[in-house]
């Protein structure tokens, strides 16, 4: 039997009628709260929608500007192996060996980060006491702070000398296998301007990506799977294995895709590093351009709509390029999750 507010007694609420939350004083189900949700959702929705439309827009800038180098192109651009001609009557280029060293190079840094970042977010989460886990996230996410030029003048300057006498003793001693061969060009060695420093730089400008999205990843492992797992006997490694790694499996590998984006268009750096031609094989030794590298280093000689559109085709490839490995990393996750 209900009663009425009138009578000094709270009034009973209809049956399925939601109280009014605690924070906001304010009944969800009212007119405010259904117009906060309005907005709410508009404005999500609004960014998305702008965020897809300025995607849109670069994609069309691109194919306005290539299409007609392209259209005039008299090799094949996507088996074309020689110099760029892309001025005079006869026009050459393509994307073989960009593209080539651009993979290359990304394939090197995630080697190495990869597992670097895994051990540096478990150790931060699993292991490190609480006052030495804060210092050390706070010094590898610092890393991100570093401007990418500064990361190709440490290369260029401290890293490439110190790699001239391991590049020599992996060419003496392990020059039978394709990876450490004598270079064509041998003035890589003697500045240490090889695809292979170029992946070590790279893949300490990723490292704090990766770490610092699976850092988190790990943290949001549900306790109750940790306490199960301790219940049942399992020693901290059992933990991480069974429970931790499993659930944060996805987020690893996004924050390695993360990193491989950043990789992909890094610029600066590699253009201190690497930045005359190489062949295409599997030398680490030798030298190269990226895709983001070859336009920087020729973008003073963008003085003709058909130069111009010659070098923003390898930015369309880059860009393609960029939304493949993206899909394939999200194809990956959703199979995880």
């Amino acid at each position: 039997m209900s009663e009425t507010p009138g009578d000094g007694h709270p009034s009973v609420r209809a049956a399925g009628e939601r109280p009014p939350t605690a924070e906001s004083g304010v009944n969800p189900g009212s007119a405010v709260g259904r117009f906060g949700d309005r907005v709410m959702s508009s404005l999500a929705t609004g960014s998305g929608l702008l965020v897809s439309i300025v995607i849109g827009l670069i994609a069309l800038f691109l194919l306005i500007q290539a299409v007609p180098a392209l259209a005039k192109n008299t090799a094949n651009f996507f088996t074309y192996t020689g110099p760029w001609v892309v001025s005079g009557s006869q026009i050459e280029f393509g994307i073989p060996a960009q593209l080539y060293a651009t993979i290359l190079v990304s394939v090197i840094a995630l080697v190495i980060a990869m597992p670097v970042a895994l051990g540096v977010a478990l150790f931060v989460t699993e292991y490190a006491p609480k006052r030495l886990a804060g210092p050390i996230a706070y010094v590898v996410d610092l890393l991100a702070a570093v401007p990418s030029i500064v990361y190709g003048l440490w290369g260029i300057l401290v890293l490439g000398p110190a790699m001239v006498g391991p590049n020599q003793w992996l060419v003496d001693n392990l020059g039978f296998l394709p990876f450490f061969q004598e270079p064509e060009n041998v003035a890589n060695m003697s500045t240490g301007g090889t695809l292979l420093t170029a992946g070590i730089v790279l893949a300490v400008m990723i490292l704090p990506v990766i770490t610092a999205v699976t850092r988190e990843v790990f943290t949001q492992t549900p306790r109750s799977q940790r306490e199960a797992a301790l219940a049942l006997g399992a020693t901290q490694w059992e933990v991480v294995r069974y429970a931790v790694l499993p659930f944060g499996l996805s987020g690893y590998i996004s924050g390695a895709m993360l990193g491989l984006g950043r990789a992909l268009g890094e610029t600066m750096a590699l253009l201190l590093i690497i930045s005359t031609a190489g062949p295409i094989n599997f030398n680490l030794m030798e030298s190269g351009q990226t895709l983001a590298t070859v336009i920087a280093n020729n973008a003073a000689e963008f003085d003709s709509p058909i130069k111009t559109g010659a070098y923003i085709s390898a930015g369309l490839v880059l860009f393609v390029l960029t939304f493949i490995v993206n899909g394939a990393a999200r194809s990956v996750i959703r199979r995880r999750a």
